[in-house]
């Protein structure tokens, strides 16, 4: 049986007078490519309902302990938050920002989760590991 995943996903980035938009916008495509991106002066937004490819690198950059971890401790009710970092984003790969923001600011993402819970996204996101391999439900 297929599950049917029902999430918000909202995506903040900060442009800075002296970044480039486009490359911005281009960061956050390469990690959300199905989100509808909308450019404004200082900022990028984008919304999508998918967080399928995210999904993809984390297995491929075997990092998906530490997205767990990061989804989890800034879980609020029905919804996770997390940051990115804009460089590692506009070259493809996945690299959280944790304490202090960047200089030039991060990618803030906001997953709120209708279905099925919480917990049942980020394992179908970030599954639990075993070793460092996901354990296959």
């Amino acid at each position: 049986m297929t599950e049917i995943y029902r999430v918000d996903v909202e995506i903040t980035a900060p442009v800075s007078d002296t970044e480039v938009t486009a490359r911005v916008a281009d960061a956050v495509a390469n990690l959300f490519p199905n989100a509808d991106i909308e450019e404004s002066y200082g900022e990028i937004r984008g919304e999508t309902h998918s967080l399928d490819r995210l999904s993809e690198l984390l297995h491929r950059q075997e990092i998906l302990d530490t997205a767990r971890g990061e989804f989890f401790s800034n879980r609020e009710g029905d919804a996770f938050s997390f940051a990115l970092k804009k460089q590692a984003a506009f070259e493809g790969r996945v690299n959280f920002a944790v304490g202090e923001p960047a200089e030039l600011g991060d990618i803030a993402v906001r997953v709120r989760v209708d279905e099925p819970s919480v917990e049942e996204y980020v394992d179908h996101v970030a599954p639990p590991t075993e070793d460092g391999r996901p354990i296959e439900g």
